[in-house]
């Protein structure tokens, strides 16, 4: 194992809330309503398929780059609520001692991504950082993680990601990455049983445990 791959989003951050929030208002003010089965489906995905699949469902007469807009606009007003996921900056830190190098692959759009590793100083140790802007296919397709890979220039199997959706861990294995679930209470049912290790917090991992996958 010489990279770890994090997802951003329910990951090193606890934004699902604040991220499921917003949509639903948004939709619920076009005269449509997600269902928790709607909303647990977008986890992973990027904006621009998560929008395209609302605005067909609903028939919205607002284009998928406005929608994308608003629903930025609105969560960047609320971005400095959002914190880390418990016990993830001592596991990266851990990372970066050992010269493991990481990066971060997340379905969101780049002005959010690069807000929350400014916030959090994420920069310092982060090898890598994707958007979901960068890639013309959404997460299960494993683009975003070869992507990160080859940039890293590490090949797909001495990868392992972290991931709390159904949709990112599906990815990884298509890249041929080992996988890390980590569950989260705000992302629905998520079905992680195709990853290596199924985890409920990051002080639960180790550099014997990632080294054992």
């Amino acid at each position: 194992m010489k990279a770890v791959i994090f997802d951003m989003d329910g990951v090193i951050i606890n934004s699902e809330p604040l991220h499921q929030k917003v949509e639903r208002e948004i939709v619920e003010e076009l005269g449509g309503k997600l269902s928790d089965d709607d909303v647990a489906s977008f986890v992973g995905a990027t904006d621009y398929s998560m929008w395209s699949k609302i605005k067909e469902k609903f028939n919205l007469e607002l284009s998928v780059e406005k929608l994308i807009e608003i629903k930025k606009e609105r969560f960047m007003k609320e971005i400095d609520e959002i914190q880390l996921v418990p016990n993830f900056m001592n596991f990266m830190l851990t990372l970066h001692k050992e010269g493991y190098l990481m990066a971060i692959a997340s379905s969101n759009n780049r002005r959010i991504v690069d807000a929350i590793v400014n916030r959090f100083e994420l920069y310092k140790y982060m090898k890598f950082v994707i958007s979901g802007e960068e890639v013309k296919r959404s997460k299960p397709d494993p683009e975003i993680f070869l992507t990160a890979a080859k940039k890293m220039n590490v090949t797909p199997s001495d990868c392992i990601v972290v991931e709390d959706a159904t949709n990112g861990v599906k990815a990884a294995k298509a890249a041929g990455m080992k996988c890390i679930g980590l569950k989260n209470t705000y992302t629905g049912n998520q079905d992680l049983s195709e990853a290596d290790l199924i985890i409920e917090n990051f002080n639960e991992l180790n550099l014997d445990t990632l080294k054992s996958l």
